[in-house]
């Protein structure tokens, strides 16, 4: 990698706190405002992943697979695969807290064409994540509250909807981190609660408490299940695709990562917010969704209502007055989510910008004077994730889409740092698990090729030529022009002073 020295911008704050040093030791000058504190950095990640979102909106792609089960058991071994991922990125993340995280990782510990590509697989994955919650979210206000205001769910009502809230999303982040800090600190408290609240009805609405739901396999692929899944008769293949909740539910926590550059003590807390934003997320998941299971009136019914099985269940079981109170509390969850995205996207964007990796890196890299935030990394950012919903408006396929982009992007940094680790890279933050690290980095690397075999199975086949479409589109860039262009980020020491 060629080292390219760090070019202090004008507005640069100087670098009066550790945290500001370490960042310059990599190559940086602290720009962004550094105001987070371990809370709010881990309520980033925690609103990204939410549950009252992903967990919500996308349940049917188990219970209408192989019933509860689908819940009781993939739930947990989907939120396993997850903290994975996250253990991985917790370790790499204490030893480089910047702003563009993954991408930047990938290319100190993998050189800069491995860095290249994981940014532009990451910032897609954002992007598409964005634009995943966005329109779930669209679905959800369209159950919840679209008959009683008349409203039909067309493409249009899609759209306007789509890009009003995204654009509000972006706005708040122009404004500040403080204020999107404020909002997402909320979320995390509004999320937490809500689950709660969630749960406490569904299990006192509840007909009856039948555990037995949680550990109980039954095929519903087909019309069987709404159409959800394809009819088949292979209950290991259905179970996998029912992975696809927590997975896609419990994704979005390198959000603390990518806000390291705004937080106090980045190299201890990044990490602890990366985890702790799981465990929590795969612990409320679990309690909540494992209640809405017990509290179904009739399981094949259930499932065959496919997409409207938690607004069917909801009708059946749940007080009127209630039930509107708990959907307008998951819609405003389900915003914020949104907002914390866009906060992700446009740092992940503007530290890619930074080292010259994007077209317009000039613009985006800029941090607006007053508010010392990325402002047009922000627009930018929101727009191509409305643009990206207008061209595939199908929730089911934006979901296997950013699934896909966001785990293989996790995956490279770990894959480059487990061939590094005790080797090449000696230096380590305060998160530190020691050897198990690089048997963790092969798991993970194992783990992202079942995550794509998944992500691919019809009725979302289209993600595959999208996911091939994009892989040969960045070769050719690469190779044919980006090779010669693209410095990299500037070099960092990966190792002790004194080790070889």
């Amino acid at each position: 990698m060629m080292t390219r020295p760090a070019v202090k911008p004008a507005t640069a704050i100087e670098p009066s706190t550790e945290d500001a040093r370490v960042l310059e030791s990599m190559g940086y000058t602290q720009e962004l405002s550094r105001t987070l504190n371990p809370f709010s950095n881990f309520a980033v990640s925690f609103s990204i992943i939410c549950i009252l979102s992903g967990g919500i909106n996308s349940i049917h792609q188990s219970i209408s697979g192989v019933g509860g089960a689908g819940i009781g058991i993939g739930w947990l071994v989907g939120s396993f695969i997850s903290l994975l991922f996250a253990l991985a990125m917790a370790q790499i993340g204490s030893a480089f807290p910047t702003a563009g995280a993954l991408y930047h990782w990938s290319s100190i510990l993998g050189g800069r064409g491995w860095g290249w590509l994981t940014a532009w697989l990451n910032l897609t994955g954002l992007v598409t994540v964005l634009g995943a919650i966005n329109v779930g979210t669209f679905y959800f206000f369209m159950g919840a509250f679209g008959s009683s205001l008349g409203w039909e769910p067309t493409f249009a009502v899609q759209a306007a909807f789509v890009t009003g809230i995204t654009a509000l999303q972006a706005l708040i982040n122009h404004l500040g981190i403080k204020l999107t800090a404020r909002l997402t600190d909320f979320s995390g408290y509004l999320i937490f609660g809500t689950a709660m609240a969630l749960t406490v009805t569904l299990l006192a609405c509840a007909p009856d408490w039948d555990l037995s739901r949680l550990v109980t396999f039954k095929n519903y692929s087909g019309e069987a299940g709404g159409g959800v899944w394809p009819e088949t008769s292979n209950m290991w293949l259905l179970f996998g695709l029912g992975l696809l909740l927590p997975i896609y539910t419990i994704t979005g926590f390198d959000g603390a990562a990518h806000t390291a550059e705004e937080t106090k003590n980045a190299s201890r807390f990044v990490p602890k917010s990366i985890v702790s934003s799981v465990l929590w997320s795969a612990l409320f998941g679990y309690v909540m969704l494992s209640a809405f299971v017990i509290a179904i009136p009739d399981m094949d019914k259930a499932a065959l209502l496919g997409g409207g099985v938690f607004f069917g269940t909801m009708d059946a079981v749940v007080p009127a007055t209630l039930k509107q109170f708990l959907y307008g509390a998951i819609l405003v969850s389900q915003l914020l989510c949104g907002l914390a995205t866009v906060t992700s996207a446009s740092r992940m964007m503007f530290a890619f910008a930074r080292d010259g990796g994007l077209p317009a890196s000039g613009a985006l890299k800029k941090v607006h004077a007053f508010w010392r935030t990325p402002v047009t990394s922000i627009w930018t950012a929101a727009l191509i994730s409305v643009l990206f919903t207008l061209y595939t408006p199908v929730y089911t396929t934006i979901v296997s889409v950013t699934v896909i982009f966001i785990f293989i992007s996790y995956s490279m940094p770990a894959m480059a740092g487990g061939l590094a680790y005790g080797s090449r890279w000696t230096l380590m933050g305060p998160w530190d698990m020691g050897r198990i690290f690089r048997p963790l980095a092969l798991l993970v690397s194992l783990v992202t090729v079942f995550i794509v075999f998944l992500g691919i199975q019809p009725p979302n086949d289209a993600a595959l030529h999208v996911t091939l479409g994009f892989l040969v589109l960045t070769a050719i860039i690469w190779f044919g022009f980006e090779r010669r262009r693209f410095q990299g980020p500037p070099v960092a020491s990966l190792t002790k002073e004194g080790d070889s």
